[in-house]
């Protein structure tokens, strides 16, 4: 008898589990709403001292590349290159910044609710 498990009533624990479920659906529905507000977003990555800009969107698509003329030498054709790609990573870091950010506030009062992280 004295293993018997401590849920007075035995009502306790689907009670208890009916509302985490209720709280992981809720969380379900922030995240979706959470990722469908930030595929809206645009982010710009610059290089070269705003010689090079790459715009990416929050679903980490190029939407759009600008050059300043003085950056495009055909004699250095490896230096354009590097700027482009150093201007694309920086906007997807800003992206994958944004994103986290996002998820933190979602998550943050996740403490309380144990194990349901592995719910999702």
């Amino acid at each position: 008898m004295a293993k018997r498990g401590g849920f007075p009533g035995g009502m306790g624990m689907p009670g208890n589990m009916n509302n985490l479920m209720k709280q992981a659906q809720k969380m379900q529905r922030q995240m979706e709403e959470s990722q469908k507000e930030l595929e809206t977003k645009e982010v710009t990555g610059t290089a070269g001292g705003g010689a090079v800009k790459v715009t990416v969107s929050g679903k980490k698509e190029v939407v759009k590349v600008e050059l300043q003329e003085e950056v495009v030498d055909p004699e250095d054709i490896e230096m354009l290159q590097d700027l482009i790609m150093a201007a694309t990573n920086e906007a997807l870091r800003q992206i994958d910044e944004i994103s986290q950010a996002q998820m933190s506030q979602l998550t943050g009062g996740l403490g309380g609710l144990g194990g349901l992280g592995g719910l999702m």
